[in-house]
């Protein structure tokens, strides 16, 4: 009886030592593959290996992917431990945690690859819009939008701006994985790569020095936007024109067909130009005004600093503030107002850096000379008269 008893201790201490029976066991956490044995609506049976039996039930059950959607007795099918032992003795299971790992895994080789993945907008914030992609939620930030989806709103309203972004919600974007980190729950992706990879044969046919035709297809504060050939550039609001522009709307509009010539490319950004296919006026303005002139100009606008006068279509000019008047503190506003004509003096004149400087009290200086030099020929002409 104890020799026997010793052999049975012997051959348990043996299959411990092996480890052939414990190997098989697998721990909380793992995925495990197993044979279906029974299945329901309420619940999926599996034989695992044929250490246990596992089972899915509940919220366990159930998952997007349509991989489990059709299930049969004797499928081979691979789930995660969620409990080592429930209330009947089975090893609890499930689908979910198993089939969301698995598309973690297949995500993290497209990342890998770089594919161009479909992708559905779920919903939208001020920051950009919530995906999902292989049933994981992702996010593609408003940056990453290809510019026909990045919304140009003028002043970058954000009520204005999610609006925007609200009416992708429901349809579908080609995106490229930017950054994946599955510990994180972080998936971020990006349309703007897309374009832009599709862009580069298209774009490679440009160069700087051409001239482009195309619409205006947005309007900013800090330029326009300009589509051509299927590919869109940037014309600044300082290559609108060679005078001063206070905003783009001024000078363009929505669909309006213009010309511009390509001033640089980086990458997929094209920036433009319109005041280069004109002749610069700034060019020949020393041929029509001179240092000391006096000239009549229109305030464009008054700030703190000076009065904007322009002297004709081509020449603007400014009235610095320390031009206005001898006084040490002046009330800008006083002395003229916006649309008013007034005269000037011109003090300043530089044509390669398009500057030109106006001044009224130069102007009162020389009026008061001259109103001097009359009053005193005045008084040349007045005879002497002598007392007797």
């Amino acid at each position: 009886m104890l020799k026997t008893k010793v052999k049975e201790e012997t051959d348990f201490g043996r299959l411990l030592r092996e480890g052939d029976y414990l190997k098989k066991i697998p721990a909380v956490g793992d995925t495990v593959h197993g044979m279906i044995i029974s299945t329901n609506r309420r619940e999926v049976c599996v034989d695992i290996e044929g250490v246990t039996t596992g089972v899915i039930r509940g919220r366990e059950l159930f998952i997007e992917s349509n991989q489990y959607s059709d299930l049969n007795v004797g499928d081979t099918v691979e789930a995660t431990v969620i409990d080592m032992e429930n209330e009947n003795g089975d090893m609890e299971l499930s689908f979910r945690f198993a089939g969301q790992q698995k598309a973690w895994d297949e995500l993290k080789q497209k990342f890998t690859v770089g594919e161009i993945l479909p992708v559905k907008i779920l919903e939208a914030n001020k920051g950009g819009l919530i995906i999902r992609l292989n049933h994981i939620t992702g996010f593609l930030p408003v940056s990453q939008l290809s510019p026909d989806h990045y919304p140009r709103v003028s002043g970058g309203d954000k009520v204005k701006i999610l609006e925007h972004l609200k009416s992708y919600v429901d349809k579908s974007l080609d995106v490229r994985i930017l950054d994946i980190n599955e510990v994180e729950n972080k998936l971020i992706v990006s349309e703007k790569v897309v374009w832009e990879e599709r862009q580069k044969n298209v774009i490679s046919k440009y160069k700087v020095g051409d001239t482009i035709e195309g619409n205006v297809t947005a309007v900013a504060d800090f330029g326009v936007f300009v589509k051509f050939d299927g590919l869109e550039g940037l014309i600044h609001i300082s290559e609108i024109a060679w005078q001063r522009i206070d905003h783009p709307k001024d000078f363009l509009k929505v669909d309006q067909v213009v010309k511009a010539e390509i001033i640089g490319i980086e990458g997929s950004k094209i920036f433009l130009s319109m005041k280069k296919l004109i002749d610069d006026p700034w060019s020949h303005v020393e041929e029509k005004y001179h240092v000391g002139d006096t000239v009549s100009g229109v305030v464009l606008k008054v700030n703190p600093f000076g009065l904007f006068v322009e002297l004709d279509t081509d020449i603007h000019g400014l009235a610095h503030i320390s031009e206005l008047s001898d006084k040490p503190t002046v009330d800008i506003n006083s002395i003229a107002s916006i649309g008013e004509t007034k005269t000037f003096k011109i003090v300043s004149l530089e044509p390669k850096e398009h500057r030109l400087g106006l001044s009224l009290k130069d102007l009162k200086k020389k009026e008061g000379s001259e109103t001097s030099k009359k009053e005193k020929g005045k008084e040349d002409e007045i005879p002497d008269v002598q007392t007797t």
